[in-house]
């Protein structure tokens, strides 16, 4: 498999309220980030890049002997984020998945299975959809009349109509490496974060003519991201009844 990683693990995650990097704090004894990497390995991903930034020695500390680092100077957001791999991966001609150093859940089989559908229909990209219960707070997935996917819409920019899609950005990608950095450097901040989203990318794709895909997953719990202590308990319960067949 011709593939590589990049891993976003630059935020801070205030709402942990800990001293440490949201990506070191422990899932079964073990670094959030460390449960990516090892799905990443065991999916084949031949390099794997992580995207460090906030107290970023405690993060390299976890990831440098397994993985290519690189460092997001300012928190600008994702589409920056990624940007910052370029130096590493900006020659890499294949399949890239951006992966989320907080989702601890997401299997080797679903970076395969994003990476065979990329490569299948030769598209920019494939975006992992999921249905949560709650989509608050997730990006929309905007269909055209055809039912391909035309862009991802945040929920600070969705209209009413666009809030009561159901279908959610999970946050994992596979993109063509190439229309990836060619696209990325088209992103602008214009939107109620002020930030730069890697969402946009897909619009820009769409718009250069590329294949612009969706892979729904079956099983939501993989793209469960934590942000408090409360999560983590709930997703480090989930991975312990998962490792005991209870589920």
């Amino acid at each position: 498999m011709n593939a590589a990683a990049v891993i976003l693990a630059a935020g801070a995650g205030t709402r942990m309220k800990s001293e440490k990097p949201k990506v070191a704090h422990e899932m079964l004894g073990k670094p959030l980030v460390a449960w990516v990497i090892d799905a990443a390995q065991e999916a084949g991903v031949e390099r794997i890049v992580t995207i460090v930034g906030h107290k970023r020695e405690q993060v390299e500390a976890i990831v440098a002997d397994r993985t290519e680092v690189a460092v997001q100077e300012q928190q600008r957001g994702t589409a920056d984020a990624v940007a910052a791999s370029r130096g590493a991966l900006g020659g890499f001609e294949g399949s890239l998945l951006v992966l989320s150093g907080d989702c601890p859940l997401i299997s080797a089989s679903t970076m395969r299975a994003l990476v065979d559908a990329r490569e299948e229909a030769d598209a920019a990209v494939v975006v992992l959809t999921m249905q949560p219960e709650d989509p608050f707070g997730y990006g929309r997935i905007i269909r055209d009349a055809d039912g391909a996917v035309e862009r991802i819409v945040e929920q600070k920019d969705a209209t009413p109509e666009e809030a009561a899609v159901r279908e959610c950005n999970s946050g994992f990608y596979c993109f063509d490496a190439q229309a990836l950095f060619k696209a990325i450097d088209q992103v602008n901040s214009d939107n109620a974060q002020g930030e730069y989203y890697l969402t946009d990318v897909l619009e820009i794709c769409r718009k250069a003519g590329r294949p612009v895909l969706a892979l729904q997953t079956t099983d939501t719990a993989e793209c469960l991201g934590i942000n408090t202590p409360e999560q983590l308990a709930d997703v480090e319960r989930l991975a312990r009844m998962r490792a005991d067949g209870e589920v």
